[in-house]
């Protein structure tokens, strides 16, 4: 009888190794500040905003929008041609800030992302690689940062494992966070964007610590 033994090979490095991975534990309170006060501080070009559930990702574009971000959506419930137009316009640059479930991004090809943010991370190992390799591509460089809540944090050590080393950790500065932030828009009607980005005085950049 023919004993052979299967044998999965892997390579030694899933994430790329031009992306510079980060990570955050903020509460649940102070997390949706944390995430606008990076964007401020990092004022990406193009960003993907990836959350675990689309409610998550509604709050998170109704939060952006209201504080003048060009902001699109993309979950489950976009119809394919609104779907299609809105990754035209982020392709374009008419949007500079993506929200996204893993499900609506999978498969789709987006070029020159130079951040993807884990507002949540994620409940499989296989879309955190995913989701980071979003960026970095072609040669280019790119910044991942995750934000392990109380909600999801228990989700880390099985990322680490998988990806084969630990996350840098970065601190942040509680009272340096945003907090003169509108009320957040709610998903009402049809929409893609919300006006032009945040134009006159300079942007309300937070420095953290650490």
């Amino acid at each position: 009888m023919n004993n052979a033994e299967y044998v999965e090979v892997e390579p030694e490095q899933k994430t790329g190794h031009r992306i510079k991975e980060e990570l955050f534990y903020p509460s649940n309170e102070e997390k949706m500040r944390l995430l606008q006060t990076l964007i401020e501080e990092e004022w990406p070009d193009r960003a993907i905003v990836f959350a675990n559930t689309k409610h998550r990702c509604e709050d998170i574009w109704g939060s952006l929008a209201a504080d003048g971000h060009r902001v699109g959506l993309l979950t489950g419930d976009v119809a394919q041609k609104k779907r299609l137009r809105i990754l035209d316009e982020f392709t374009r640059g008419d949007i500079d800030i993506l929200v996204a479930t893993d499900v609506a991004a999978r498969g789709l090809h987006i070029p020159a992302v130079t951040h993807v943010f884990n507002y949540d991370l994620p409940d499989d190992c296989e879309d955190y690689v995913h989701r980071i390799g979003r960026t970095g591509r072609a040669g280019a460089s790119g910044h991942s940062i995750s934000l392990a809540c109380e909600e999801y944090a228990l989700n880390l050590p099985a990322i680490e494992t998988y990806i084969g080393h630990s996350i840098p950790v970065s601190k942040y500065n509680p009272d340096a966070l945003m907090t003169d932030l509108p009320k957040p828009l709610r998903l009402t009607r049809p929409r893609t964007g919300n006006g032009p980005r945040r134009t006159g005085g300079a942007p309300r950049n937070r420095r953290r610590s650490g």
